[in-house]
């Protein structure tokens, strides 16, 4: 536990900590650089230049922030972030590129969803106390395996949402069938609230393209097992030239299934590319002193697809 905590200090900046003996109270009080209120504050921030709305709500009815910028007609670009919990300042990173975007005209339009897993951020940044009801609290608590959830990546479920949705579902080499706090795939296809959100976003947007951010590793997995060779040409030229831009390196996606990419290559044949930010040596969770060097490696990523 304290090694974990020395971690997670290190990579947030964190002020000072109290650890309270888990035998006499059963939380920890943590202050880190950055809470989930804050995250959210960042988030609504972005209204100052564009609006901000309400894409859907959690398992536990906190809302999915998107905003948009740009032109409603043309070409119009999703981009997707923090669907794993730890992987929290993609969602900072789609603020930082929201206001570069609606600083200039371009044509086409793009949507950015901020939090697409509000549950799970929380739970990263705040820990466990905030939940409401005793008995989840104890499962998540069980799931994890400590107080300490800044590596945890799933839901208030313990569903991995990105290995969720109905897209050769439960086909995934990394896939576990119990609940974790990463790569279960849920009892079925489609199970949690925030990835059906997601889903009817999608289908109303009909988008020309997506991208979903992750953390780590610089680089671009494209494709998707049984796609159609054309399709997959297209989507192999277009990560090359989002390679150019990031410096990232482009890698066929292999044995990885009921994503949001893989869902959006699977049903509406478009362009969708998972990015996955920050170096690989650094750790989990990649904290906000990171978004400078992500904002300016990734800035003309979304421009370039809608080229």
């Amino acid at each position: 536990m304290k090694e974990g905590f020395t971690r997670y200090m290190k990579n947030h900046q964190v002020h000072w900590w109290i650890f309270i003996i888990p035998h006499l109270f059963p939380y920890e009080i943590i202050q880190y650089s950055m809470d989930y209120s804050e995250f959210e504050e960042r988030i609504k921030n972005v209204s100052a230049f564009s609006e901000v709305f309400i894409v859907g709500y959690s398992l536990l009815s906190q809302p999915i922030y998107a905003a948009h910028v740009g032109s409603y007609t043309g070409k119009q670009l999703i981009v997707q972030s923090a669907i794993h919990a730890r992987e929290y300042v993609t969602g900072l990173l789609g603020v930082e590129l929201t206001e570069y975007y609606a600083g200039f005209s371009f044509a086409g339009g793009i949507y950015f969803i901020y939090n697409s897993n509000p549950d799970g951020i929380r739970l990263v940044l705040d820990g466990s106390s905030w939940v409401g009801c005793q008995k989840l609290r104890d499962y998540l608590l069980s799931v994890n395996g400590s107080l300490d959830f800044s590596l945890y990546k799933a839901n208030a479920n313990a569903v991995d949402l990105n290995t969720n949705f109905d897209a050769k579902w439960g086909g995934g080499a990394q896939n576990v069938r119990c609940p974790a706090s990463e790569s279960f795939i849920g009892y079925y296809p489609m199970s949690e609230r925030e990835v059906n959100a997601l889903a009817s976003f999608t289908n109303t947007v009909k988008p020309y393209a997506t991208i979903s951010y992750h953390t780590k590793g610089q680089v671009i997995y494209y494709g998707f097992d049984g796609q159609n060779e054309n399709s997959l040409a297209r989507d192999d030229a277009i990560a090359y030239r989002l390679s150019a831009v990031t410096g990232y390196t482009p890698v066929l996606t292999a044995q990885s299934t009921g994503g949001y990419k893989d869902w959006c290559i699977e049903k509406f044949d478009i362009p969708s590319f998972t990015i996955e930010v920050g170096g690989a040596s650094l750790a989990h969770p990649i904290g906000e002193n990171a978004l400078p060097t992500l904002f300016e490696q990734n800035r003309n990523v979304p421009l370039t697809l809608l080229e």
